[in-house]
């Protein structure tokens, strides 16, 4: 799993963010936290990076519900959501068992309604601005542009790996 991480990190540090076009599918979702970015692979290859905004507290793992952290951990996309607030969304399947035996431990409540998600109609008009702030509540945010083509290329199943 490490090599496969220090590939992708090489991958976005060579390849930059323009790409010619995105496949019709992805087969798998990796986010970097300290780099703000999401990358999207198929094959193994880097086809796409996007930069995102982050829990308000982006530093370490999700533990409770309120804490404004995005998780870090290996989930996957258990549906997608045409009508979410946020434009689109890709719902991962946060808690994971790990995540849930964290929280207990720490006396509260994992949370959840973890989301790839664009940005709500009063702020889309923000678009890339959006990224000038960690503004979620714990999520994962891009342009609705952006949101719009991850939606249409990441299928319910598709692993999402999030590191710190």
């Amino acid at each position: 799993m490490r090599s496969a991480v220090l590939l992708i990190s090489g991958a976005i540090l060579l390849s930059g963010s323009g790409y010619a076009s995105l496949p019709s599918t992805v087969d798998r979702v990796v986010v970097f936290k300290s780099e703000r970015k999401l990358v999207a692979v198929r094959n193994g290859r880097v086809v796409k990076t996007y930069s995102v905004a982050l829990g308000q507290s982006p530093l370490g793992t999700k533990r409770c519900r309120g804490d404004n952290r995005t998780p870090e951990g290996e989930y996957h996309v258990t549906h997608r959501v045409p009508d979410s607030r946020y434009f689109l969304a890709l719902h991962l399947s946060y808690p994971s068992e790990d995540d849930v035996r964290l929280a207990r431990n720490a006396g509260c409540d994992p949370g959840g309604s973890i989301e790839i998600h664009g940005l709500a109609p009063e702020f889309g008009w923000l678009g890339q601005r959006h990224l000038e702030k960690d503004w979620t509540n714990g999520c994962i945010a891009v342009t609705n542009g952006e949101m719009r083509e991850l939606y249409s290329r990441v299928r319910v199943g598709t692993p999402v790996e999030i590191y710190p």
